[in-house]
């Protein structure tokens, strides 16, 4: 039988390990998918470096595009997906049964599940993203259509869908994102960079990206992907800041802010700089990085409305694909973003990752 290799998370600040499992047979029900391209999320490196709590031994990782080698006919028929296509792995299992789930908000179910939460040393073996296989329930597959490069569309695999349904939870409260003058994005990382690229889609006029630091790469590709203006904090202050977006909205602030960075920090900065009524997305603070004093009247003199956003469902990665096939325009750009490494190489890529030296990295079977 034949065996394939696996990147295994082994406890916090530890190297990966290499290991090779048995590539058997799918069991009933799932699909023996072949790695393409698996990127490693802001979130796979919270969970190495601590900052957010998985158990090893597992093969973690949650962006999984691969090509499908096997599939029973039965399923094949009931899914619509069948061997030689490619497919992105959707990791969140909703329960279906609580109140959340009943009412159209699986995303957000109390009761959520993973399918790459298995012990490696047990068959299927390859349960997460950092495999040369991934074994995975078919109703958790998105088929991506031939005119999409898959290696392309694995470069926002998470971000993308994670932008759209923070999104999504904006128009569900009753806020108009394509009525908005003045958006501002604070962080350009691949949540950032991608919410960008989605505003300039819905033809926003002044979208403000605040990065941390002057990189030219990154400022030069946030405007690329349509930020009308960069701000960057390390030679801006805090005043100024809010004086350009006071000359843009006719000093009203901003209508919309989207937090992409992870960093606290930011959101008081965010908060200060909303309109009364504006609408702040959080999908970017997914670990606990640390506690931060807010002034809680904002919120109350300002009227703000505050939404977190931590997951996503199949229609937001199906949204995600549908955005490729609308813009593209964008995909040599988005293609050029990501950093190949093989999966024997995943150590390496992590050290890359934490240097801040590539913008979205994705590990491959093939160089």
């Amino acid at each position: 039988m034949e065996k394939a290799k696996a990147a295994v998370y082994t406890g916090v600040n530890k190297p990966f390990e290499i290991r090779e499992f048995e590539a058997g047979p799918a069991p009933e029900g799932y699909a023996k998918i072949e790695l393409i391209a698996s990127g490693i999320c802001g979130t796979d490196v919270h969970i190495q470096t601590g900052r957010l709590g998985i158990e090893p031994p597992k093969i973690i990782g949650h962006e999984f595009i691969g090509k499908v080698v096997e599939i029973s006919s039965s399923d094949s028929k009931e899914y619509q997906i069948e061997e030689g296509d490619n497919v992105i792995v959707v990791i969140a299992s909703p329960c279906g049964n609580c109140l959340l789930c009943k009412n159209g908000d699986d995303a957000n179910c109390v009761n959520m599940g993973v399918t790459n939460g298995g012990d490696p040393y047990e068959k299927p073996h390859f349960h997460g993203g950092y495999g040369y296989y991934n074994y995975t329930p078919i109703k958790n597959l998105v088929k991506i259509s031939n005119d999409i490069d898959p290696k392309m569309a694995s470069v926002f695999a998470c971000p993308g869908p994670t932008a759209i349904h923070a999104f999504k939870l904006a128009d569900q409260a009753g806020f108009d994102v394509k009525a908005v003058n003045v958006a501002v994005v604070q962080g350009i990382g691949p949540v950032g960079i991608f919410a960008i690229a989605y505003l300039a889609s819905l033809g926003i006029k002044n979208i403000i990206a605040i990065a941390n630091s002057n990189d030219r790469n990154k400022v030069n590709l946030a405007k690329k992907m349509g930020a009308t203006d960069v701000i960057t904090l390390s030679d801006t202050s805090k005043e100024d800041i809010i004086e350009h977006i006071n000359k843009l909205s006719n000093s009203l602030g901003a209508d919309l802010v989207f937090e992409g960075s992870g960093n606290p920090k930011a959101i008081p900065l965010g908060m200060e700089i909303l309109r009364n009524r504006g609408i702040y997305l959080v999908p970017g603070q997914y670990s606990n990085s640390g506690a931060i004093e807010i002034q809680p009247q904002v919120i109350t003199f300002k009227a703000l409305q505050i939404i977190g956003s931590s997951q996503y469902s199949l229609s937001d990665v199906r949204d995600y694909l549908n955005f490729l096939q609308e813009n593209d325009q964008l995909h040599d750009t988005i293609l050029s973003l990501a950093t190949s490494y093989k999966v024997e190489d995943i150590n390496k890529a992590f050290d890359d990752i934490k240097a801040r030296k590539n913008i979205k990295t994705v590990l491959v079977k093939d160089m």
